[in-house]
C-alpha cells in the first residue's frame, strides 16, 4: 500500500485526490490529513479513510475537530507546525494543496522524508524556488507537479535530454474576462471573476486565473521545474483548455498533452507515476470539441503576465514579492475593497518599491514575504474605494 498524506484536503485539489484515493481503498494507507479551519469536511474525510491524524491549521479550531473525532482513534492537532509534523510522518506520496505561501513550510517539511512531493500550489516555487529543488535534491525526493500545464509537460518532457527541447508552451483558458474591453473590466465583481469558464477552482485561484497572474506564476514555476531557458517559455491562450501545455522540439516536433478539464487526471498521474490509474473522465470526444483555438495573450488586459516575466528575469526576490503582493491584492478585491484592474496595479507598485537581496534562507523568504505584504498592504489602504 502507498502511504499518503493531503495537505490542504478540503480544498478543490485535496477533494479531487481524495476522490481517486477512495475509489481504490486497497491500494492506499492515509497516514494524515489537514485543512486550514473546515473541521467538518476534514473530520468526515478523516473518518472515511481511516487517517491516523487530522490536522487543522487555525488551532482555534482544535476543539471542534476532537469532538466530531472522538472515539474513532484517529488523533487530532492543531496549529501550523502541527501541519508540518503532519508532513514529516513519512508518507511515500504527499500532495501540496495549500493556498498560497502558507504552504511553503508544509512542502519543506514534507521534503525530509524524501518521497514524492506533489505540487499543487505555486507559491512555494515561485517564492522559494531554489530553495525547494535544492532541498529536493539534499533529501532525495521527488517533486511531481499537479498543475494541470506543468503536469502535462512533464508528460511531454524528455528530461534525459533537455537540449533537445526548443520551447515550452503553457496554455491559458484566458479566464472569463479573455474577450472583455479593458473598461468593461473596471467594473467586474468578485462573483464574476470567481466563476471560471472551464474549472472548478478556489476563489484566489480563480481571481489569479481572471488576471492571467496564475499564468505568469506557472510561467516562474516552469522554470524552475524544467531546464529551459526563461525565453524559451512561451504562453498561448486556448479557451477550449483540451490541450494543458505542449513542448517543441528542435526537429519542429510538438508533443501535446490532452485532457478533459479536471483535476483529478493530472492528480491521478502523480498518484500512479510512472505506473498510470484508471480515472472516472469520460474519454474525450473529439467530434464534440469539434475545434481549438490559439491566440496571445493581449497585454493591456494582462498587465500581470509582464510583470511575473520581468520577476522571472530580474530573479531575487523579485518572484517572492511579485507573489505576496499579489495575494494581499486578490484578498482585498474578494473583499470588495479593489478594483479588479487595481490588483495588477498594486503589484507592480509594491515591486517599484521594495527590492531586497535574494533570499538564501526559508526564514529569509519569509521576511521578504513578510515586508512585501506590509508594502502591499499601505497601497491597498491608498485604493480602497
Amino acid at each position: 500500500m502507498k502511504r499518503v498524506t493531503i495537505l490542504g484536503a478540503t480544498g478543490s485539489v485535496g477533494s479531487s485526490t481524495l476522490d481517486l484515493i477512495e475509489r481504490e481503498a486497497e491500494a492506499f494507507e492515509v497516514l494524515a490529513l489537514t485543512a486550514n479551519h473546515d473541521v467538518e469536511r476534514l473530520a468526515a474525510a478523516a473518518i472515511r479513510t481511516n487517517a491516523k491524524l487530522a490536522v487543522v491549521a487555525d488551532a482555534s479550531c482544535l476543539p471542534g475537530l476532537i469532538e466530531r473525532l472522538a472515539g474513532t482513534g484517529i488523533q487530532a492537532r492543531g496549529g501550523p507546525e502541527a501541519v508540518c509534523d503532519a508532513a514529516r510522518m513519512g508518507a511515500d506520496w504527499t500532495m501540496a494543496a495549500i493556498v498560497g505561501l502558507a504552504g511553503l513550510g508544509p512542502v519543506m517539511a514534507a521534503l525530509e522524508g524524501g518521497g514524492t512531493v506533489v505540487l499543487a500550489n505555486k507559491e512555494p516555487l515561485v517564492s522559494a524556488g531554489d530553495l525547494v529543488v535544492e532541498a529536493a535534491k539534499r533529501h532525495g525526493a521527488t517533486l511531481l507537479p499537479a498543475d494541470s500545464e506543468h503536469n502535462a509537460i512533464f508528460q511531454c518532457f524528455d528530461a534525459d535530454r533537455p537540449e533537445r527541447v526548443r520551447r515550452i508552451i503553457l496554455t491559458a483558458s484566458g479566464g472569463p474576462f479573455r474577450d472583455w474591453t479593458v473598461e468593461a473590466m473596471r467594473s467586474v465583481t468578485p462573483q464574476q471573476a470567481v466563476a471560471h469558464p472551464n474549472w472548478s477552482m478556489g476563489a484566489k485561484i480563480s481571481v489569479d486565473s481572471a488576471t492571467m497572474m496564475n499564468k505568469g506564476l506557472e510561467l516562474i514555476e516552469a522554470a524552475r521545474l524544467f531546464p529551459v531557458a526563461p525565453s524559451a517559455i512561451e504562453i498561448v491562450i486556448h479557451p477550449q483548455s483540451i490541450i494543458h501545455s505542449m513542448v517543441e522540439y528542435v526537429d519542429g516536433s510538438i508533443l501535446a498533452q490532452l485532457g478533459p478539464s479536471d483535476m483529478r487526471v493530472p492528480i491521478a498521474h502523480t498518484l500512479a507515476w510512472p505506473d498510470r490509474m484508471a480515472t472516472p473522465m469520460a474519454p474525450l470526444d473529439f467530434v464534440s470539441v469539434g475545434r481549438l483555438d490559439f491566440a496571445a495573450p493581449d497585454p493591456a488586459r494582462f498587465p500581470a503576465l509582464a510583470l511575473a516575466r520581468a520577476a522571472l528575469q530580474e530573479g531575487g526576490a523579485r518572484p517572492a514579492i511579485l507573489n505576496a503582493a499579489n495575494e494581499v491584492a486578490v484578498a482585498a478585491f474578494l473583499s470588495g475593497g479593489l478594483n479588479f484592474l487595481e490588483i495588477a496595479a498594486i503589484v507592480a507598485d509594491t515591486l517599484a518599491r521594495y527590492n531586497p537581496v535574494a533570499p538564501d534562507s526559508l526564514e529569509a523568504v519569509l521576511a521578504i514575504d513578510a515586508e512585501a505584504r506590509r508594502h502591499a498592504g499601505e497601497r491597498v489602504k491608498d485604493c480602497v474605494v
